[in-house]
């Protein structure tokens, strides 16, 4: 079986947290369709809360270190990325947000990334199509077309049953992301080619 590399990157800030729920959910639905063509995923979950001041450090000095250092690199050699913030003040969290900040600009070039986002009411769910696609369109990624939002109410009244639309939608989302992954070559592992010289670099100094 082939493997794929799939990086889930959470924005909740409480423990637990929907959104964390979400997220688990999108993976697991992506890593079932995944196996159902014959493909082994690799899930790195990326816990923004736990990297929160890492993540401000950051911003202020340029410069990633430890835990944070390898969430970058694991989404710079993604086959796919999972990602699904909190909606606060109608729009993406703001660690989210400074998590984005600090990727590298073609990190997700190319990427594809299925969109959640947590709320709670059904009011915010607009703010995936108004905030976060325009937000990964900006960073060139190949945004899934499903995204999946998911209200305060729509826990208690999904449950177990599967033809609550969160559940369906959920299966959807991970299936389209799935098909997009197994549809390409496997992402070189990041930093692969980091070290190769150039030819200048091996012809020395004219």
């Amino acid at each position: 079986m082939s493997e794929r590399s799939i990086v889930v990157i959470s924005a909740g800030l409480s423990q637990p947290s929907s959104t964390r729920l979400l997220a688990d959910r999108l993976a697991d639905a992506t890593v079932a369709e995944l196996a159902a063509r014959g493909i082994t995923a690799r899930v790195q979950n990326v816990e923004l809360r736990d990297l929160a001041h890492e993540v401000v450090n950051t911003m202020l000095t340029g410069f990633a270190t430890g835990e944070l250092a390898a969430a970058l690199e694991a989404v710079k050699g993604a086959d796919g990325v999972i990602v699904v913030t909190p909606i606060f003040s109608a729009s993406y969290a703001g660690l989210f947000k400074s998590f984005v900040d600090i990727l590298e600009a073609d990190a997700l070039a190319g990427v594809p990334v299925l969109l959640g986002a947590t709320g709670g009411s059904a009011r915010h769910s607009l703010a995936i199509d108004y905030a976060l696609r325009p937000l990964f369109g900006y960073l060139r990624a190949d945004v899934q077309p499903t995204s999946v939002f998911a209200a305060t109410d729509d826990w208690a009244t999904a449950g177990g049953d599967d033809s609550h639309p969160l559940p369906s939608r959920i299966r959807r989302a991970g299936r389209e992301l799935a098909e997009t992954v197994a549809d390409r070559e496997p992402a070189a592992p990041a930093g692969l080619y980091d070290a190769v010289p150039s030819f200048s670099d091996l012809l020395g100094p004219a």
